[in-house]
């Protein structure tokens, strides 16, 4: 428990990066396994992350994110992109995944396949987006807190032109739109953010408990 929490009181939104430090083959494996161990509704994984090592792209998705340096700074940039399709191909490659995983036929997961078909298929086609944005989050998370633990650091980002990265990374030909992307490396010693005491609401006003 003390070292999740030094970790974290470590950890920070990293703006600058040291450009001449580069994760290990080993650190990146790391994070993404984090990531792909994450949980998701149904276990589905209604996204994809693309891992953007090539200076060319790099500074083509730094100009769609608005000129920030993290992009080029970074070792690695890693963008979440959610299916923009929760259809039942989705629901069908999932199943013969656990089929294979598990030693199962697919007879034998006809009614679990029928109810996940008709959980997703009841939502509207921007709700079943905006649900598969929220399982690509909670990867996000875990590979967030991965890194703070490992010593890594990460800086997760919005701020850029979602049009203009699924274009850069031809995301509309995988049936993807990207949603939120993490860029990780080592922080810079020019980094006035780095010694700054942190800044959160205290538990009486986050946490309410109910006992």
């Amino acid at each position: 428990m003390k070292v999740i929490k030094e970790a974290y009181n470590w950890r920070y939104a990293t703006k600058r990066f040291d450009a001449n430090r580069k994760l290990s083959h080993e650190q990146v494996e790391t994070l993404l396994n984090a990531a792909r161990m994450a949980p998701s509704s149904y276990g589905l994984q209604p996204f994809e992350i693309m891992v953007v090592e090539n200076d060319d792209l790099r500074k083509q998705l730094q100009e769609a994110a608005y000129g920030q340096q993290q992009l080029t700074e970074a070792s690695h940039v890693m963008v979440f992109a959610a299916n923009k399709t929760v259809d039942e191909a989705l629901v069908d490659s999932f199943m013969q995944r656990v089929a294979k995983s598990r030693g199962q036929s697919m007879e034998s997961l006809k009614d679990f396949r029928n109810m996940v078909l008709g959980s997703v298929s009841g939502k509207s086609e921007q709700g079943k987006f905006q649900w598969a944005a929220r399982q690509a989050y909670i990867a996000l998370g875990f590979l967030l807190a991965t890194a703070a633990i490992e010593s890594i650091d990460a800086c997760p980002m919005e701020g850029f032109n979602n049009a203009e990265f699924d274009r850069i990374l031809n995301l509309e030909q995988k049936g993807l739109k990207s949603v939120v992307m993490a860029t990780v490396g080592f922080r810079s010693a020019d980094d006035k953010y780095a010694g700054l005491p942190k800044v959160r609401k205290t538990q009486d006003q986050l946490f309410t408990f109910f006992k």
